[in-house]
Formats: structure tokens, sequence, C-alpha cells
């Protein structure tokens, strides 16, 4: 089981507190560092000192870490065009030395593309579609060859398809709930499917609708990891965990019934519970990102349980 470290920037965080994460997880042996890809709070976060940017920070970290690998749980579609967003995507796994993961999706949040003035169209769907094919397409194009691509939404003229990744392929992430066009995407275009916030129920039949679809699309189903994203609370003891809580404005039952909260052999218990529904990825939602103790618990007594 990988254990991932992921956080929520626009809740409030500068570019020197994700650093300061970022190598404390590689110190502590987690897998990987992501961020979300949002330029507004939600709920009563004010903030401040006001969003980064998904890729800026990407590229930083890139530079100043070594082993921990980075990435967007997900980058938004209606942000960056396809073909500028691989370019991005390809530098920064230059700059990392082949440590990059795209997670991509169709935007949902409206208000922050009101307050920034960035189009929010109905059909993200469709042009998340498109935008896969695009990305991937570029990547995957022959050195000295070039692509064309002409969609509904986006079209490529002879484009050299350049600069290209470090990594002979790098991991696309696709996650959601819809039932029809999220497990044939997945099928078709990533190395990853993520199921974020859902019931053990939920999680267990949308990695079986994106099994299916991979049969469909000619992939052995196995050829996709299955992940989870929850949000971590982990204490020593029943006290710790609701005081870690408390510091994120959350209940601690509905953290134990949604997310992996507790103590650490109760978390161990439930990874276990998402481990035997075939997930092999849990991507930790950490919100209090001053708390590196808690990052230090979770890797001293949680992954020691997990054979990681």
């Amino acid at each position: 089981m990988d254990l991932r470290i992921f956080t929520e920037p626009q809740q409030g965080a500068d570019y020197d507190t994700l650093l300061t994460v970022a190598r404390a997880a590689e110190e502590l042996h987690f897998d990987a560092f992501f961020r979300s890809d949002h330029y507004l709070s939600m709920g009563s976060a004010d903030g401040l000192p006001g969003p980064t940017d998904a890729w800026i920070t990407l590229a930083g970290l890139a530079r100043e870490t070594s082993r921990i690998r980075l990435g967007t749980l997900v980058t938004a579609g209606t942000f960056r065009l396809p073909g500028v967003l691989a370019i991005q995507v390809a530098q920064v796994d230059r700059m990392s030395g082949g440590r990059v993961e795209l997670g991509l999706g169709a935007a949902w949040y409206e208000a922050e593309h009101r307050a920034y003035g960035i189009p929010f169209p109905p059909e993200r769907g469709a042009r998340l579609e498109e935008q896969l094919a695009i990305v991937t397409g570029l990547w995957n194009t022959a050195p000295g060859d070039t692509f064309d691509f002409d969609g509904t939404y986006y079209r490529l003229e002879k484009s050299p398809a350049l600069p290209k990744p470090l990594q002979e392929r790098v991991p696309v992430v696709v996650g959601g709930r819809g039932t029809k066009r999220t497990p044939r995407l997945a099928a078709t275009y990533a190395d990853e499917f993520n199921m974020a916030f859902a019931p053990l129920a939920d999680t267990e039949a949308q990695f079986g609708r994106v099994r299916g679809a991979a049969v469909a699309a000619g992939r052995a189903p196995d050829d996709l990891v299955y992940s989870s994203a929850l949000v971590a609370c982990v204490g020593r003891d029943d006290a710790e965990v609701a005081r870690r809580a408390a510091a994120i404005g959350r209940d601690v039952a509905e953290l134990k019934a949604d997310g992996l909260a507790g103590t650490p052999d109760e978390v161990v218990e439930r990874i276990a519970a998402f481990q035997a529904i075939g997930c092999s990825r849990i991507y930790l939602q950490v919100l209090d990102l001053d708390d590196l103790d808690h990052l230090e618990l979770i890797s001293s007594r949680v992954m020691p349980q997990l054979g990681g």
C-alpha cells in the first residue's frame, strides 16, 4: 500500500509551507506529495496569504526535493490549454528528474472561475476527453514527427510535440464518480483511477466499473492502479484524535465514518478494508500543514504495519 500526502493549499498555505511539508514527507518515506489545483478557498477558510499555482509550485519542489514523486489531484482542465499543459508538465518532469504525475479533471468549482475571470463552459466533460487525447498524444508522438488534432473544442496543426517528458510515460490519473464517461476515460487514457472521499461500497462499485471499461477497451484491468483519497486524522489516543479533528473543524465520528481517523491501529484496520477491494494507494488529505508531528506519527506507527 502506497501512502501519499495530499494538500489543499487554497485553504491557506504559501510556497514555503508547502516546501516544508514536501521535504518532511520525503524524509518520512511517503511515496509522493500531491496538491490540489484551486485558486479560491472553500468553506470558512480565509485562504491567506492567497492561492499558489499548482504547476509553479511543483516546478519549485522539483528542484528542492530529490526522491518523492510530485503531482496534482487534480489539475483543472479549464485552467490551461491542453497543449500548454503538456509543455508545463513535461518541463517539470525534466526539472524533477522524472518524478511527475498528472491528475487531470474537468473542474467543478464555479466560484473560483468567476473570482479570477476563468471561463466555466458547460461541456467540461467533453472538453476533458479532448484534453486527455491531446496531452497524451503530444507526449506519445515520436521525435521528428508532428501531432495533429481536429476536435470539437481544440485544433492542433503540425505540432512538433515538444518538449518530451523525461519519463517514458508520465503517469496520468483520472478520477470521479461518473458511471459512464469517467470509467471509459480512465480505461482509455489513465495509468491510475482515483476515487476521492467516497464510502467503501461506492469506491468498490466504481472500481468495478473501471475494470469493466478496461476490458472493453482491450486492457487488462490490473494495468491500472486503483487509489482512494481520504481525510487523515490520526492520534496516539482518543484525545489526540479529537484535538486534530478540532484543529481542522471536523467531527471525529464523521471522520471515522468517511475518512482515516483514529489511533494508528484503527487506521490500519480501515486501510485494510480499502485494500481488500483492490485499492493499492491512498492519498492522505492533510489539512493542518503546520502539524508535522501528524506526518511523523503516520510514518512511524501506520506505515510499518502496511509493509511499507
